[in-house]
């Protein structure tokens, strides 16, 4: 096995359990300690766990920390690009479809400006400016107003009241995170409750979340598992964090990445 194969390996377990000793990963791989400490090592370094005394455990944000839109944008590219492609292909002409805020639905953004008669509604400013620099004369752009948040969202009453009258065919949101306890989640308040507006606006929910987002928690839930239609991620989503997924959805969509 690579080592990135076995890194990989490592951090599945570590974000399904929690937590991982050395000296069990390197009886399960068959190589030295040493070695297990370097690949805990190298993913400490990344930011994807916190080593700790014997081993690891997962490096979890704040349930309020939110970076900004161009910290987000450079993680998991790979990933974000395979969902977005999967996700296109549920849009067909002449929809009314809602983009939420995020880095994935940005990267979903490029696509669809291949798409005629389309109507976009987005509380994402990079969203409005991407489809918006496609120049389609075929395609509606509504930008909802709102209160901008570090992730260049668009948020509070005013976004609320602008969806609330809105009927619309699909809407994709991203997440902060998605775990069998919370639901869906958000480190903003007010987003949470413009997130919340946007899902009552339509007929189906499409959620896109790539692996890293299992078992993340924000501070707030704006919607159960079961509430998603579609939840579309990528193939390094770990097993238990699959069958958990496709027991509450209705439909489960793993990417496989480009080669």
């Amino acid at each position: 096995m690579l080592a990135q194969q076995r890194q990989e390996a490592i951090l599945g377990r570590v974000r399904t359990a929690g937590g991982v000793r050395v000296t069990e990963l390197a009886a399960e791989f068959g190589v030295s300690d040493m070695t297990i400490r370097r690949d805990l090592e190298a993913l400490a370094e990344r930011g994807l766990l916190a080593k700790v005394h014997g081993g690891a455990t997962t490096a979890r944000p704040g349930s309020t920390d939110e970076p900004g839109f161009a910290a987000k944008s450079v993680r998991q590219r790979a990933e974000k690009a395979a969902i977005a492609r999967e996700a296109a292909r549920l849009v067909t002409p002449g929809m009314a479809v809602a983009l939420s805020a995020g880095t994935t639905t940005a990267e979903l953004a490029h696509r669809l400006t291949g798409i005629p008669a389309l109507t976009v509604v987005t509380n994402s400013i990079p969203v409005a400016e991407i489809l918006h620099r496609s120049g389609r004369p075929d395609q509606t752009v509504v930008l909802t107003g709102g209160v901008r948040t570090p992730s260049d969202a668009l948020v509070g009453p005013v976004a609320v009241a602008a969806i609330r009258s809105l009927h619309l065919d699909l809407v994709f949101l991203g997440v902060h995170g998605m775990s069998e306890r919370a639901g869906f989640s958000t480190p903003n308040l007010s987003e949470a409750e413009t997130n919340r507006a946007l899902l009552a606006s339509a007929d189906r929910l499409v959620v896109l979340a790539d692996h890293t987002k299992w078992a993340t928690v924000g501070i707030s839930s704006f919607a159960d598992l079961a509430e998603a239609h579609t939840v579309v991620t990528d193939a390094r989503l770990p097993e238990p964090a699959r069958e958990a997924l496709a027991a509450q959805v209705t439909e489960l969509l793993i990417c496989e990445l480009a080669a």
